[in-house]
């Protein structure tokens, strides 16, 4: 992903724009002049939040007019549009997160307590359950993402915003990330399994 977005980064749209303002021509063409665009610190921080409805671009996405800038910006307006029309891979992502944020906090010392015999097996066990719900978050996720960036290529290339010859780019851009979350996927995957594995042998 970051080898994806440096090199794209550094090639100039030929549109010219901004990745706030494709961000903001894609949401209000969708109907959506509510949702607002602002920037965030720090490189690929980029997210949309649904309980504000605000698309946060990265400062370097923000303000630059890069193949990687716009496809990102499209992407992250993929998400609002997602959120607005009721996708529902997004909802369930959106139901499992304040439990994600317990489990994920909680799975580790658990294992490692079941690990130096504090608990044994139960513990391990308890720790794989918990983590069960970060391994649901992960596989919900791939979906939402994938979703996204298909939206975007097909909102960018629709609306004129990238070139035929720029738009091999954004699909280099938007593959590579789609892999982080799959990669992502399968390590918790193996964790889980890692999981079951030793509470089956402790």
């Amino acid at each position: 992903m970051k080898s994806s977005y440096s090199r794209y980064s550094k090639k100039a749209s030929a549109s010219g724009m901004t990745g706030a303002e494709v961000a903001r021509q894609i949401l209000d063409r969708n109907n959506l002049s509510g949702v607002r665009v602002e920037p965030v610190p720090g490189t690929l921080t980029d997210h949309y939040d649904p309980r504000s409805k605000t698309v946060r671009l990265s400062e370097g996405n923000f303000g630059r007019n890069s193949v990687a800038a716009v496809s990102v910006a499209a992407h992250e307006c993929g998400h609002a549009i997602q959120d607005a029309g009721g996708y529902l891979p997004m909802k369930l992502r959106s139901g499992l997160f304040p439990v994600v944020s317990i489990s994920s906090q909680v799975w580790m010392p658990l294992f490692f307590l079941g690990i130096i015999g504090i608990g044994g097996a139960f513990f391990i066990q308890l720790a794989a359950i918990l983590f069960l719900a970060v391994l649901a978050f992960h596989v919900v996720t791939l979906p939402v993402e994938v979703n996204a960036s298909t939206r975007a290529y097909g909102l960018l290339t629709r609306y004129g915003v990238l070139s035929q010859a720029e738009a091999g780019g954004t699909k280099r851009v938007l593959t590579a990330a789609a892999c982080t979350y799959l990669a992502a996927a399968l390590t918790s995957l193996l964790t889980f399994l890692y999981l079951l594995f030793l509470s089956q042998n402790e």
